[in-house]
């Protein structure tokens, strides 16, 4: 999901850090003590708000939040999270260490990494929290591994997520299963490709997803990116997207902004692929009316980029009880089962679904899988992401090659 960077938040963060700061931990307070000092709070949930069906799944958490623990849940809307973090950046610097005005934030990689590595965290509190024990840790271990970074009981894993194309099958019947073949096409298919310009977080997962089947040794990419020869190790990267630009929509010169933006030229016809970070994304746009029946969701043969997305509290944040107990409803059977609904938002779980109480299992089989949404096995692979400072320097050396008018 939308995780970029501003360089103001950059410029704060160098400040920040000549400044010894700890995470504040949770302790072992009773959860029932938790509960109680939530009701009557406000949350403010610093999340992206550039999707209908999610906007209207966060609506439906503050609606069962209020009603059982009397919690106002108000969603603050963001183009970017980082827009989120610099705020709280900035309260740390300005001393404003409690009453912030983020008490949830939906975060990962980058931003997380610097956040945690800045102590501008609550916690840890995550595995106090009484749903956490249905989390499949085992077998998701993205769930307490955050493109690399250990959590450490800093945030709540919410959702999982894996990298997928989507076409249209009125315009092609058969998807290319590897980077050779999906060049091959673009340049057999002249504007019928594109992805969204960088630093759009669709946009730096493209860019991540060739390189991690481009390079020679995935295992580098685990390193910070200052490590390693990173020119040596991208080369690949950007011989194939040289050879692919000149055959883009729009021949390259301009790029959607975003990926919903591309699902609009997917559902206009003009091009015949879209990618996202859902794998039932497609069959959530399709029952909303936004994509038309003919779409169909691929992967590419050895696996795509998979990570968990996650919830974090603040370390000054006004509310950091009902935070709490909002995020543990986030990880409850009953909210992800209703999220992994293709009709409400299609995000998949984080849970052990074959752990749960057989009640909790139904939840989980009685949900239709979606029109376009592959099974766990036709998703194939789940790859690991790469270090979450690689984002930022893909980011900046694709404006550097690519922005408009270069």
């Amino acid at each position: 999901m939308p995780s970029r960077r501003l360089d103001a938040f950059r410029i704060l963060l160098i400040a920040l850090l000549l400044v010894a700061v700890t995470p504040a931990a949770a302790g072992s307070r009773p959860w029932n003590e938790v509960v109680e000092a939530a009701r009557g709070q406000t949350v403010h949930f610093n999340a992206w708000g550039g999707s209908a069906q999610i906007n209207g799944y966060i609506a439906w958490v503050g609606e069962r939040v209020a009603e059982r623990h009397g919690i106002r849940l108000v969603h603050v809307k963001l183009a970017d999270t980082a827009d989120a973090v610099a705020r709280v950046v900035a309260e740390k610097t300005a001393g404003r260490n409690s009453g912030g005005s983020v008490d949830l934030i939906w975060i990962n990689g980058e931003n997380f990494a610097a956040m945690k590595r800045a102590g501008l965290l609550h916690g840890p509190w995550v595995e106090q929290a009484p749903n956490f024990r249905h989390v499949d840790v085992q077998g998701k271990p993205t769930t307490t591994v955050d493109f690399t970074v250990p959590t450490d009981g800093l945030e709540a894993p919410w959702g999982m997520a894996q990298f997928v194309f989507f076409h249209d099958t009125a315009h092609l019947a058969t998807p290319p299963r590897t980077l050779a073949a999906l060049a091959d096409w673009i340049i057999q298919e002249p504007g019928r490709f594109t992805y969204p310009q960088p630093p759009d977080f669709i946009g730096t997962t493209f860019l991540k997803q060739a390189l991690v089947g481009l390079v020679a040794d995935r295992t580098v990419l685990a390193k910070p990116v200052d490590a390693v020869d990173a020119a040596a190790v991208s080369a690949p990267l950007w011989a194939w997207l040289d050879r692919i630009r000149p055959s883009l929509w729009q021949d390259g010169r301009t790029y959607p902004q975003s990926g919903p933006a591309l699902q609009r030229l997917l559902a206009d016809g003009e091009v015949s692929m879209a990618m996202a970070f859902n794998p039932a994304e497609a069959s959530a746009a399709i029952a909303a009316g936004t994509l038309p029946d003919t779409v169909r969701t691929s992967t590419l043969d050895g696996g795509t980029l998979s990570n968990t997305h996650f919830v974090a509290i603040p370390f000054n944040a006004a509310g950091k009880e009902a935070a709490m107990v909002v995020a543990d409803f986030l990880m409850s059977p009953e909210a992800q089962a209703h999220k992994q609904d293709p009709r409400v938002w299609g995000d998949f779980t984080v849970l052990d679904v074959a752990a749960l109480p057989p009640a909790d299992r139904r939840r989980f089989a009685d949900l239709p899988l979606g029109i376009a949404t592959l099974s766990p096995e036709q998703l194939g692979p789940a790859l690991a992401e790469p270090h979450p400072s690689w984002s930022a320097w893909l980011e900046a050396e694709w404006e550097r090659r690519y922005a408009a008018g270069r």
